[in-house]
């Protein structure tokens, strides 16, 4: 499909899979470049339906329902003509719409590749950002030290600008920091970042991708091409042993970040502050103070290592250390990130929503030394024992709800016996101040309440913010 320019969409049959956040945009984008474009859309409701009108005023061809199955006219044949597919992130790989593709030896990009291979001439460098948690957190503060160094910027990827606008807007950028997924990797064939990082991998959306190690190797994808900073977690092995598996451009060095002691080509913790050990002349001697731990917010231990994988990359792009510093200060974390809510009767209530996996829970639980834990929801195939094996000394109680409750149940049971349980049997919105008051009644002063799901929010809320809202509602009831 060539290089991205308009002369080469000129009346190319171009098929999106999906509507929703990137495929709108995606269809609008591609018909604007004069190519044929066509959606199909497994769902059929209200919201698809008011988006389809939106692109058939264009001149877009829109399917609603078809993209599910043989009998669908879609997934078996494809639609007629279709040189190209372009997918929304959430369209799994087994999808029949991509076996049928496969077989017609026809592409299939995301809306990643499809942004990347838009970049015009002389467009920004990608510093890019992937990992079970963490993600989102990382690429702002890294967009906060980047415009504290002056430089023109965004965070961009599953949050803040699209990519497809970022790329094809009218703002001119120096540099990008991009928050990437796994899916959004698994259809990046192309990608090639000035730098990246991978904060951490652990089990999740294995649903998706089928199995650990095509989760991993996904996530790895980032590494691709790299040109100056493969950025790996020290603590966590399997982000080095992708690094050790990436192809990169020659030149491209290995820098790791930890909370202790960094040894030479790493960034780490010594007395209350971040150093680099990386990006310093003889770093074999040398450090460059860069922050105090102090300028960290929220100070929790997974935090500063968010900021310590921000900070590889910033100064991979040559970043001095007074923005570093500056960068981290000025940035606010997002709601319902360890977002302490109100202390009432002297137990603080403390709202982590966004900890839909057990890997956030655990960094989260491992905040505190005293917690009455409210989890449960959707657990998307996770498993609970390792979490709960590890918080079981800091638990005071545990308040359940959610779909998938029972799950954590059971691993309470096994690892932590001794933990009072309150189990509520009932999955409607109100039944989290519900979970709030008996979370009160179990705490004592000097506890934490601490809402870290270990879960997805939609069996009862439409999102983990929407989730993390009813908490704090619920809190502020119990102090009024």
């Amino acid at each position: 499909m060539g290089s991205g320019q308009v002369t080469d969409w000129q009346g190319k049959h171009v098929t999106v899979a999906g509507l929703g956040v990137s495929g709108v945009p995606a269809a609008k984008v591609l018909h604007g470049l004069g190519a044929k474009v066509t959606v199909v859309n497994d769902g059929d409701d209200a919201r698809a339906r008011e988006q389809a009108a939106e692109l058939e005023a264009l001149g877009v061809t829109v399917r609603l329902g078809d993209g599910t199955g043989p009998d669908s006219g879609s997934a078996a044949g494809l639609p007629e003509g279709t040189e190209l597919i372009v997918t929304a992130p959430g369209w799994r790989p087994d999808h029949p719409l991509f076996a049928a593709a496969d077989a017609a030896g026809v592409p299939v990009w995301g809306d990643v590749e499809l942004a990347w291979r838009l970049r015009k001439p002389g467009a920004a460098d990608w510093l890019a950002v992937t990992g079970t948690n963490g993600k989102t957190t990382t690429v702002q503060m890294l967009a906060s030290i980047l415009e504290a160094a002056g430089l023109r910027t965004a965070a961009v990827g599953n949050i803040g600008v699209s990519l497809l606008d970022a790329v094809l807007g009218d703002e001119v950028y120096d540099v990008l920091a991009v928050e990437l997924s796994s899916y959004q990797l698994h259809w990046a064939p192309s990608l090639r970042a000035h730098s990246a990082a991978v904060l951490n991998l652990a089990p999740d959306h294995l649903d998706w991708h089928g199995s650990m190690e095509a989760y991993a190797k996904d996530k790895g994808r980032i590494y691709e091409g790299n040109r100056v900073a493969c950025v790996y977690n020290v603590a966590d092995k399997a982000t080095e042993d992708l690094v050790r598996e990436a192809d990169v451009e020659e030149g491209c060095r290995a820098v790791g970040f930890t909370l202790g002691t960094p040894g030479p080509s790493q960034l780490g913790v010594v007395e209350g502050l971040l150093v680099d050990r990386a990006f310093v002349e003889n770093r074999q001697k040398n450090a460059q103070e860069l922050a105090e731990v102090a300028d960290v917010k929220p100070a929790a231990p997974h935090n500063i290592a968010n900021a310590l994988a921000a900070a590889a990359l910033a100064r991979a792009y040559g970043v001095p250390a007074a923005a570093v510093r500056e960068g981290l200060r000025n940035f606010t974390p997002d709601a319902h990130r360890i977002a302490h809510v109100a202390d009432v009767d002297g137990v603080a209530y403390v709202d982590d929503s966004k900890a839909t996996n057990t890997h956030a829970a655990q960094a989260s639980l491992a905040a505190y030394d005293s917690v009455v834990w409210i989890a449960g929801g959707l657990a998307k195939g996770a498993t609970f024992d390792e979490l709960v094996a590890g918080a079981a000394g800091r638990l005071r109680g545990a308040v359940l709800i959610g779909r998938d409750r029972a799950l954590i149940r059971e691993a309470l049971a096994r690892h932590a016996p001794e933990v009072p349980v309150v189990d509520l049997g009932r999955t409607d919105t109100g039944a989290m101040l519900q979970a709030v008051q008996e979370a009160r009644r179990l705490a004592r002063p000097g506890d934490t309440v601490l809402l870290a799901p270990a879960c997805a929010s939609m069996d009862m809320f439409a999102n983990y913010n929407k989730r993390g809202d009813a908490f704090a509602q619920a809190v502020r009831e119990l102090g009024a």
